[in-house]
């Protein structure tokens, strides 16, 4: 166990998906309350019932589903959360939309969805959370970005541009934050064996990076406190050929 993480209050979105759940169980061995959010009810409850089987410590666990493409929806989980918590410590923005189309069939609304999931949201849940730690002098921002946050693909124009978007914000809030003891990283993963990774039709899927392999990194590199500090993380896999 890392004890600087013990007793946190941990905000995950995408809580549901490969690497959300992953990242959800390293941070209850670590023994931090966790709130889960994602699009699906019955998900959720399923991922609280599995996890309350590996929670002998009596750690909160919450959750609350939401469509983070909704205002509405963000606005519900903001309330939900200050009724079971009263701050949040940890924020991992794991949440996204994956779109492979080429610019030629992609349309505005196509462009507004994916960039109100994975750039809109992040930002407000940002906004609004890093006002706890701010007041707490200690945050942890975990954004999950992607290699697409550095390079583009074929039909990826939307996609791309929405990652290269959160390693843009994660870049400012690493700044403007870090004088309050707040940290931000942005880790930007090569494909991951999820179901978002399937989607990837160009790609060898026995390649992929392990969802766990990258929460223990996401739980490895919170856990430094003084001076070291790597904002800016790229992982990717290893290619023998």
């Amino acid at each position: 166990m890392i004890e600087i993480l013990r007793n946190k209050n941990c905000l995950i979105t995408g809580a549901t998906g490969g690497l959300g759940q992953e990242i959800a169980k390293h941070l209850l061995n670590n023994q931090c309350n966790l709130f889960l959010t994602s699009q699906n009810q019955k998900k959720l409850s399923k991922l609280k019932q599995i996890l309350d089987e590996s929670n002998p410590n009596g750690c909160k666990i919450s959750y609350c589903s939401g469509n983070l493409s909704d205002l509405n929806h963000i606005q519900k989980i903001f309330k939900v959360v200050r009724k079971d918590f009263d701050s949040v410590d940890i924020l991992i923005n794991c949440a996204g939309l994956f779109l492979s189309k080429p610019i030629s069939k992609s349309t505005l609304e196509d462009f507004q969805k994916v960039f109100d999931a994975n750039i809109r949201a992040p930002f407000l849940f940002c906004k609004e959370f890093s006002k706890d730690m701010i007041r707490k002098k200690w945050g942890r921002i975990v954004n999950i970005g992607s290699s697409s946050s550095y390079s583009g693909f074929r039909d990826g124009s939307v996609y791309c541009a929405s990652k290269h978007a959160m390693l843009g914000l994660s870049r400012s809030l690493f700044n403007e934050l870090k004088e309050y003891g707040v940290r931000t990283y942005c880790i930007s993963p090569g494909s991951i064996k999820t179901k978002m990774g399937k989607l990837s039709k160009d790609q060898d899927y026995n390649t992929f990076l392990e969802p766990s392999e990258i929460a223990r990194y996401v739980e490895f590199i919170m856990s430094f406190n003084d001076d070291l500090i790597s904002e800016e993380i790229r992982l990717n896999r290893i290619n023998l050929q």
